[in-house]
């Protein structure tokens, strides 16, 4: 009970330090500690650990270069600073696995939530690495060139990062939960594949809009402080939302193909 309530403080303390750093606002803080607390409950020390690593390597790749990121910000329906939206966004399904496994500890549920992370990291790390690509980016309907920061947008050094993010999840998952190594390629691929879903989605049915007053094009529903016109996507498909579903998708994936794997 005691080492319970410790945990529990210093997953307090860490939404604290990422309100203070930043990294958080104050209602992401408080989503995040929520996060935190049923991964714990559901993963322990070892669940806490991998979402540690996903939101501490997100977080310095965020603010990695941020000066050169400024103008692509302005694109972007969020910045460096992540919301309570952007936490569910990125750990809601995670953390709603982990309630999940709490009561039933299957090996389709861990593996479910390790590609949450995975494709969660994937996706980070594409967007905020391969937007420093020094090259055009092509845009993945037309696979023409288009500026940094459009949805739908791919690049080598983008989907090299992306690779890259699901991997180090896949790896640290596999290590901390002694799984087997077929399991790491499971999540690596599901992990990435995450982030090629979030990348199709973006494309074709995320919201953009355009300023009315400077005419940029823009995640953003008000710019310039006014609100700006939606020119393309659905109705409540944000970046929020293709997020969500992304990762979602991606780990019901990989966990239908471990169920039918070890049944």
């Amino acid at each position: 009970m005691i080492q319970t309530i410790i945990i529990i403080l210093i997953i307090i303390l860490g939404g604290l330090a990422g309100y203070r750093e930043r990294s958080l606002s104050s209602n992401g803080a408080i989503a995040a500690v929520l996060v935190g607390v049923a991964v714990f409950f559901g993963f322990g020390v070892k669940g806490l650990l991998l979402l540690g690593l996903f939101f501490i390597t997100s977080s310095l790749w965020s603010k990695y270069k941020s000066s050169a990121k400024k103008e692509i910000e302005e694109k972007l329906a969020k910045g460096a600073t992540r919301d309570w939206r952007q936490v569910v966004a990125n750990g809601g399904f995670a953390a709603l696995i982990s309630i999940i496994y709490y009561y039933q500890q299957d090996l389709v549920w861990l593996i479910g939530f390790i590609v949450c992370l995975a494709s969660s990291n994937s996706d980070t790390w594409a967007s905020e690495i391969g937007t420093l690509s020094k090259r055009k980016p092509v845009y993945i309907r037309t696979f023409k060139p288009i500026e940094k920061g459009t949805s739908g947008a791919v690049s080598l050094l983008g989907t090299t990062a992306a690779i890259f993010g699901s991997m180090l999840i896949a790896f640290a998952g596999v290590w901390l939960f002694h799984l087997q190594i077929v399991h790491f390629f499971v999540i690596l691929l599901f992990g990435f594949l995450g982030n090629i879903i979030d990348t199709l989605f973006g494309a074709y049915y995320q919201q953009v809009y355009i300023c009315n007053i400077c005419g940029i094009e823009t995640e953003k529903n008000v710019h310039c402080q006014t609100p700006a016109k939606r020119i393309k996507g659905y109705h409540l498909v944000d970046n929020d939302m293709v997020n969500f579903l992304s990762g979602s998708i991606a780990a019901l994936l990989a966990m239908i193909v471990i169920y039918f794997v070890t049944r």
